[in-house]
């Protein structure tokens, strides 16, 4: 039996809003003492080894106004390209991280270990790069993309390669500024519109 709605009614559908931020990262939301620490603060631990980066950007949309909202979890290889449980993989990488941009500036900001060289299935090898998965107010299903490095070969890389449109393959392509700094912008829609993957 169904029950009448005279009283009750279905709630207006909402995107990640501000509830993302106080569910994922509630410190980062200034909600305290829930979490020793929020999960996923960084992907590394003291001792990592490898070349260890700092990628900064910000994600834009369509107006060309920066997000300020934005949450990201990352999800990378270690500095030989293993991933966390592999045999011979670096302890101090779980591979994972979740932050945000800031509220004020629209920045975020990943502090890491440059990732290596992954093998890719049925053969060859992935160009270094780190998944990025990005939610924020307006985004109703969360967006997946990679970053890639400017200083590393990519052209063998099976995804870059299946990007027909080749001015595109460079939105996803961080670039360096200063020793181990990189600037990577992601834009939503427009000119230089970011690779989206279907995952």
């Amino acid at each position: 039996m169904v029950q009448p709605l005279d009283e009750l009614f279905e709630t207006p559908s909402q995107t990640a809003g501000p509830y993302v931020h106080i569910g994922c990262i509630p410190s980062f939301a200034g909600v305290q003492g829930i979490y020793p620490q929020d999960l996923g603060t960084s992907p590394i631990s003291e001792g990592a080894k490898g070349t260890h980066i700092t990628v900064t950007g910000s994600i834009y949309d369509g107006t060309g106004w920066a997000l300020r909202d934005a949450m990201f979890e990352s999800w990378q290889s270690d500095a030989q390209g293993r991933f966390p449980g592999q045999d011979g993989a670096d302890p101090k990488v779980n591979g994972f991280c979740r932050f945000a941009a800031d509220g004020d500036s629209g920045e975020f900001t990943l502090r890491t270990v440059k990732p290596g060289l992954v093998p890719a299935r049925g053969g060859g090898m992935q160009a270094p790069h780190i998944s990025l998965w990005i939610v924020a107010r307006g985004i109703n299903v969360g967006l997946q993309t990679r970053i890639y490095f400017d200083d590393e070969d990519n052209a063998a890389d099976p995804l870059l390669a299946r990007i027909e449109q080749r001015p595109r393959r460079d939105t996803l392509i961080a670039k360096r500024d200063g020793e181990g700094q990189y600037r990577f912008d992601i834009r939503l829609q427009g000119d230089g519109e970011t690779v989206f993957l279907d995952l």
